[in-house]
């Protein structure tokens, strides 16, 4: 049975996925090779390049997916902002009882947007581990072994700041402004 902080680290925390080295063995098939492809190693090679690009564009479109995911979020989050400061505006006296529902609301939208965001970077990041498997296998790593090892993998800020670092702080900030938006609501 996990403890309360495992259990909060399983939902909020992150974990680095494996390097390509450590997940190459589960990748490749032992029974398919040169051998399988007419015997040429070059129509092998060929086709190796061919799941690499197929794969590429899988991680490309997760991306776009997440971008569309923040989008929806930002935008509705923007939306309710907007109509709380429209239906606020001539300071309407509501119980407190009341404003808890929609802010429960709210925080539970921005807990999703967040959950979602921690998902998309947790599935990327698994996907470019296998890009970096895939590219063991090529003449060039131009991701694994060039761009990311040219940006500092991560570690050093001045060089790059990973993007979903700082996109897993804005549902944060919503239900922040939510809640100071209630304290003040209330006081």
């Amino acid at each position: 049975m996990t403890g309360p902080i495992e259990t909060l680290r399983q939902y909020f925390g992150s974990r680095h996925p494996p390097e390509p080295g450590e997940l190459e063995p589960a990748l490749w098939n032992d029974d398919v090779g040169p051998d399988q492809y007419a015997g040429t190693d070059g129509i092998y090679r060929a086709a190796i390049l061919e799941q690499y690009k197929l794969y590429v564009e899988m991680a490309d479109r997760i991306s776009a997916r997440r971008a569309l995911a923040n989008m929806f979020f930002v935008t509705l989050n923007t939306a309710v902002l907007t109509l709380i400061g429209a239906l606020w505006k001539g300071h309407p006296h509501v119980a407190a009882g009341w404003l808890v529902i929609p802010l429960v609301i709210l925080l539970g939208l921005c807990l999703a947007w967040f959950w979602i965001v921690r998902s998309y970077r947790q599935l990327n990041a698994g996907k470019y581990v296998v890009v970096g498997a895939l590219e063991r296998r090529l003449p060039a790593s131009p991701y694994w072994s060039g761009e990311w090892r040219a940006l500092g993998e991560g570690r050093d800020r001045a060089r790059y700041w990973p993007l979903t670092h700082l996109e897993k702080w804005v549902p944060c900030v919503f239900a922040a402004a939510y809640l100071a938006g209630f304290v003040a609501a209330v006081a």
